[in-house]
């Protein structure tokens, strides 16, 4: 045997590196690294060969030593993308990936047509398939009707199992059944790569229509196959090999010597780059064919057309099992939905109810394989989609028979091995043919061809052909049958593979004939159900059959037919399926599925559906009594040329590409759409960094309102349910790098799938979406997100945009219950291109499918140890985030952190102004300017508003800079000038004095005094101030104003936030009056600070404990903050970073208050609610707020001010608002407070500036 030359560039893998060291004729693919530049924006440049044509492009070759350092440190190529990165819509959508979604793949590329191609399987290079039984036994995958022996049309039981994915398929009938590859490259990474015609007489058959009938028809078609695919016959250069030479044996004894030759096959025999520029290695004649062969010899479409398709911007993707195709409403092609099989999305048993699809603006070529392309078809049809009512009838299995000559008188060496050795080789899998076709009539012709069993079938070889029933023995002489026990006992003893055993001795027979294509494939429970009637019981499987038995025994073998045939009751297994949806002969669906072109036909008449074509095996009519694969591309070739001059697509035939760099760019890419770039760019830098990933897939359903007029989630669902308006997706989620999604502060991922909503649509496809774990709520402490955001389109092509979050907070404190609610419901808001709100509502998951869920988590890393390190980072970050809501009150203490500087998202004050009271006491107002609508600030006159604010606090309250838009900054761009008191009970040094909200009434007075001092005012009715006072600050306006300190006639109105002149306190803070402020004075201390370190004393840090426990009415307010728990005794819960102190002074007087309900003078109280005192209130226009959650003052304490008053002095100076939901500070400091608190004053600030009274 000729040496064979190592490739420049060969691919990574350990079953690679174990066969160089085996020995040297190991084979893959190659890699050169082209020098020249590429644009990857579009489809205008070529780097010269658009403008070059008839040129082959050339690329530099690697010198062998840096390229066998380039093999090691490089992967298996990948040309297929993740779906991760599909687009919604193309022009061209293939599906399947054998020799006629090959062709179409290639052929569409080249006329620049942008082309999406979809493979159920996956991609593999060799070096990556099978070659042990425990590996193979992982790719196979069975499905369709179990239905052994003559069923007499008594049903068989529908099986479906093992892996979808699997490289090898069998499909189970009723009469036949069908072996089949699944993978980029479909059948052709399987078959035995033999190139034959069908010969002329077959080809003028009537079958074919009168476009195709005549060998002259398809000279050009077989031609142009020929070219890209380049078969040659096994070399007379290279050894003997023995299968072959048992089977020129037989064909001499048996007479027909003349029929026997070396079959071209497309198996390369030398070193070198094929049509397609794809470096090939010479076989190692490992005879490995059949399971899928990792010498790189093997010309399957993955290395030929589908490379040649990549190169020119082909898109593919893997792991995509299409079901049907529909129609695209609203707008022209057709949508294909298919399923994802990645993400191990199948374990969801409501895989296939959630498709996803793919838009075809143009065409759709089926070229899935009989089986799998007419399934489709005859489901697409079920769906709506007209056809002809020839679909799924009259196909052929071809004619496929095998059989074995056991235990002969010659070695026949028809075992593969992966390794095999130059003194004894399998060869190909298939090298010689007995051509019988030849025949008076074309239809009893039939061939013979020898065949090498793939190693993984090597432990069943000799159980099966010594005990399988049915043999067909010749009579021995005693010495005869002596040396048959003798090579039996051998291979029993010693294994398949020894040279003198009974299997070493056994030839393999593959013979394709005609049968009487009586094949059918309907659906039954939407699963495919094959049947083939008589096909292992005709008189020309009995014929062929007797042919074999004469060969066998003319070199002393027991003739064994195929042992589906012995085991299943006289049934044939064929991996040629041909037919289902076959050309019609007299052009109309009357007499077939497709014209001549390959164009399905809408219904039985001679109209077509525009741009759905099919162009493999199902096109086929009948058996050709040979290897179709040839006559298959044949005709696709046809097809493709022929539909792309009706639609205007002129195809490059003529570049060639002398080397293609499969490992680095295409020539050719679509224009790349930023979210595309972005994401690929992640994926890209993961793999070149091993980086770790995780995913898991999601379902939820639920109920979507539409419609923008309902805002509250809750009952947005609750209509929508009462509408039946449901909605669900089916999502996955994806991180390249688990550090991505536990680590940073995003803890963001990608989402693929679809959301599912007939009111708004049908199924939307959800690409490059983004998932953010566990991230913190912008809108409460405490509380964590799991959101959703993505766009999404509908199959009209309308997009919209999905927002939907998990909120997870300490309301889930001890309860599990809870906590499955909170990570199992999903507030979804659905907007539009224009950002209005088109739907609202919330989806759950349901146990069945959370534990679904659990079982689709997977993790992705080179190595099992990194693989298990990232599952264990995820779920133990994922653990921790629920565990601090339901352990809130028993975890760690949140302590003060350092200062922070919050002062840059507030604008600086216009002016700050220094106060000083009646009584000495000096306090701080600042002064902000209103703005023009040019941004700019306005110093000229404008109404006034003075904010005055709580205790402990200060302006921040009301200017704060982590809101969206704060009350300073509304009031400012209404045209208000605002003022801002800091009273002596707020967040500054005197606080800790011992004052109380009555002495605080000073600080008001001084304040309105200064104002109406430098006020511009003409008047003395411009010259009033309109006052916002909160808490505290409203009780010391209550307390001036019901004394006379502060006049009335100097105010405007008033806005009295959550109290004023009669506080009541909270059901949980009424406990707070029981708190022993006298001891604790006396005791600890005269201050009650809210803040507190670890350094503090043994007495604060037993305070900080106990407090842990101190309830909080709402359960969503648990925390472990110490200075929430220490303010909230006092003020309820507020925020560390505005907030400072009281004195047990100011703390005694309110507890007084709250007791007697009524604001009071200091010592002794005495209150100030009498009559007189109230009269003094009257003229005053005032607006009374409350909360419903306030948990410092009940909502009850205002509605009683506001009846006093409006019993003294009518209801037309007063009004009254409960805001629902809304706690002590969430009116002023609520992120949503500028969209319904600060208007509702607004209105009643313009309304008693302008004077209006109700």
């Amino acid at each position: 045997m000729p040496s064979v030359k190592k490739p420049a560039v060969v691919i990574n893998g350990e079953k690679m590196a174990e066969a160089v060291k085996a020995d040297d004729h190991l084979g893959a693919l190659n890699s050169q690294s082209s020098s020249s530049a590429r644009d990857h924006n579009g489809f205008r440049q070529l780097d010269g060969v658009s403008t070059q044509r008839n040129h082959r492009r050339k690329a530099p070759r690697l010198a062998e030593k840096d390229t066998h350092e380039h093999r090691s440190r490089r992967p298996f190529p990948r040309i297929s993308l993740p779906v991760e990165l599909m687009r919604s819509s193309y022009d061209v959508v293939v599906i399947g990936t054998g020799y006629g979604g090959g062709v179409a793949a290639s052929r569409m590329a080249r006329g620049r047509q942008s082309v999406c191609v979809l493979e159920r399987g996956k991609e593999r290079w060799p070096g990556e398939f099978p070659e042990t039984l425990a590996d193979a036994a992982k790719e196979i995958r069975v499905s369709g009707e179990f239905a052994p022996g003559d069923r007499r049309s008594i049903p068989g039981t529908l099986v479906n199992g093992g892996n979808p994915t699997g490289l090898y398929h069998f499909a189970t009938g009723d009469g036949q059944n069908v072996y089949m590859g699944n993978g980029l490259g479909g059948t052709s990474l399987l078959n035995a790569n033999v190139f034959l015609e069908a010969t002329p007489a077959v080809l003028s058959m009537d079958i074919w229509p009168e476009e195709l009938r005549g060998a002259k028809e398809w000279t050009k078609y077989y031609n142009r196959a020929r070219d890209v695919l380049e078969p040659a016959q096994y070399p007379t250069s290279y050894p003997n090999l023995l299968k072959a030479d048992l089977l020129k044996k037989q064909a001499d004894l048996k007479g027909v010597g003349d029929k026997f030759y070396r079959v071209p096959q497309t198996t390369r025999f030398q070193d070198g780059p094929n049509a397609s520029g794809v470096s090939m290695r010479a076989s190692t004649l490992t005879g490995m064919d059949a399971t899928g062969i990792n010498d790189g010899s093997k010309s399957t479409t993955l290395v030929n057309y589908l490379s040649d398709a990549w190169n020119w911007g082909a898109e593919m993707f893997c792991e995509c099992e299409v079901r049907y195709v529909t129609k695209a409403p609203g707008r022209d092609g057709y949508i294909i939905y298919f399923a994802w099989l990645s993400q191990k999305r199948g374990m969801f048993t409501s895989m296939y109810d959630d498709l996803m699809w793919v838009h075809a603006k143009k065409l759709v070529f089926f070229g899935a394989g009989s089986l799998g392309t007419t399934e489709i078809l005859l489901r697409s049809k079920q769906l709506g989609l007209s056809m002809s009512d020839d679909l799924g009838t009259e196909m052929s299995g071809n004619g496929d028979m095998l059989g074995f000559a056991y235990n002969t008188d010659f070695e026949a060496n028809c075992l593969a091995q992966p390794h095999s050795t130059p003194e004894r080789p399998v060869g190909p899998c298939i090298t010689s043919v007995v051509d019988l076709r030849d025949q008076p009539n074309p239809l009893d012709g039939f061939v013979i061809e020898d065949c090498a069993v793939p190693r993984a079938l090597g432990p069943f070889m000799f159980p099966m052909l010594e005990y399988l029933p049915d043999q067909i023995k010749p009579s021995y002489h005693l010495a005869q049958a002596f040396a048959k026990a003798a090579t039996r006992l051998g291979s029993k003893l010693f294994g398949p593979y020894f040279a003198k055993g009974s299997v070493s001795r056994t030839g393999v027979y593959l013979i394709m004939s005609h049968d009487s294509s009586q094949g059918s494939l309907t659906l039954r429970d939407d699963k495919p159900v094959l049947s083939y009637s008589g096909v292992g019981r005709s008189k020309s499987v009995s014929r062929i059959h007797d042919f074999l038995e004469e060969m066998t025994a003319a070199v002393g073998g027991d003739f064994i037919a195929n042992p589906a045939w012995s085991l299943l009751g006289s049934q044939e297994i064929t991996v040629h399926p041909i037919g289902g949806a076959r050309i019609s002969a007299d052009g109309t669906g009357k007499m077939g599925v497709t014209n001549s072109m390959g164009e399905i036909f809408d219904g039985n008449g001679d109209q077509v559906h525009r741009g759905l074509v099919v162009c493999d095996g199902s096109a086929v009519p009948a058996a050709m009594g040979v290897n179709p694969f040839a006559t298959i591309t044949a005709l696709a070739e046809r097809s493709v040329e022929m539909v792309g001059k009706k639609y205007g697509i002129s195809i490059d035939y003529d570049t060639k590409i002398e080397l293609l760099d499969i490992y680095g760019s295409a020539e050719l890419s679509l224009p790349k759409e930023p979210d595309i770039e972005k994401l690929a760019n992640t994926i890209s830098k993961a793999r070149e960094n091993n980086y770790s990933g995780v995913g898991f897939s999601e379902v939820m359903a639920g109920f979507v309102h539409v419609g923008q007029d309902v805002g509250d989630f809750v009952i947005a669902t609750n209509i929508a349910r009462s509408q039946c308006e449901s909605a669900r997706f089916f999502l996955s989620v994806k991180s390249w790098d688990s550090s991505e999604l536990v680590d940073s502060n995003s803890h963001s991922a990608n989402l693929t799938g679809t959301f599912c909503c007939s009111a708004l649509g049908g199924t939307f496809i959800v690409h490059r979406g983004t998932f953010q774990l566990f991230n913190q709520d912008p809108r409460q402490p405490e509380t964590t997100n799991l959101t959703y955001n993505f766009d999404m389109i509908s199959p009209s092509g309308a997009k919209l945009h999905f927002n939907g979050y998990k909120v997870v907070n300490s309301a889930a404190y001890l309860n599990i219950w809870e906590v499955w609610k909170q990570t199992s419901t999903l507030f979804v808001t659905i907007t539009n291109s224009e950002a209005t709100v088109v739907a609202r509502g919330t989806l759950h998951i349901q146990p069945a499918d959370f534990f679904q869920e659990l079982q689709t988590f997977e993790a992705t890393a080179p190595t099992l140890w990194a693989r298990l390190t990232s599952a264990a980072k995820f779920f133990t970050f994922f653990a921790s985030q629920v565990a601090t809501p339901l352990f809130s009150k028993l975890g760690s203490l949140q302590w003060p952190g350092n200062a922070v500087d919050h002062a840059a998202g507030v604008t600086a004050a216009s002016q700050v102004i220094s106060l000083e009271a009646t009584d000495g006491v000096k306090t701080t107002m600042l002064m902000w300017n209103p703005i023009g609508e040019n941004g700019q600030e306005i110093s000229s006159a404008a109404p006034t508003i003075l904010f005055i604010p709580g205790a402990a606090v200060d302006h921040t309250i009301f200017a704060l800079p982590t809101i969206k838009k704060n009350a300073v900054t509304y009031f400012r761009e209404a045209g208000y000038r605002v003022y801002c008191v800091t009273h002596r009970l707020g967040r500054t040094a005197i606080s800790r004095e011992g004052h109380t909200s009555y002495d605080a009434r000073r600080d008001i007075y001084a304040a309105l005094a200064h104002i109406r001092k430098v006020s511009d005012a003409h008047n003395k009715e411009e010259e009033k101030v309109y006052i916002i006072a909160h808490c505290a600050g409203s009780l010391a306006l209550a307390c001036g104003l019901l004394d006379g300190t502060i006049p009335g006639d100097w105010i405007r109105g008033i806005t009295c936030s959550m109290v004023f002149m009669n506080p009541k306190f909270g059901k949980i803070n009424n406990l707070f009056s029981a708190f022993p402020v006298d001891v604790y004075s006396n005791l600890v201390s005269s201050y009650w600070d809210c803040r507190s370190s670890p350094s503090d004393g043994y007495l604060q840090q037993l305070f900080n404990q106990m407090l842990r426990f101190y309830p909080t009415g709402n359960r969503q307010e648990i925390c472990r903050s110490v200075v929430c728990h220490r303010s909230e005794l006092v003020f309820g819960r507020q925020l560390e970073r505005f907030i400072g102190g009281t004195s047990m002074q100011s703390l005694k007087w309110l507890t007084n208050c709250g007791r007697l309900g009524q604001v009071t003078t200091n010592n002794p109280g005495t209150s100030l609610v009498t009559p007189g005192n109230i009269d003094r209130l009257k003229g005053i226009p005032m607006l009374f707020l409350s909360g419903s959650a306030n948990m410092v003052f009940t909502a009850e304490n205002t509605d009683t001010t506001y009846t006093t008053l409006c019993n003294a002095h009518g209801r037309q100076w007063y009004e009254r608002e409960l805001f629902h939901g809304k706690g002590h500070l969430d009116a002023w400091m609520g992120s949503t407070a500028y969209t319904d608190v600060y208007p509702r004053v607004q209105r009643h600030v313009e309304k008693v500036f302008k004077g209006l009274r109700e």
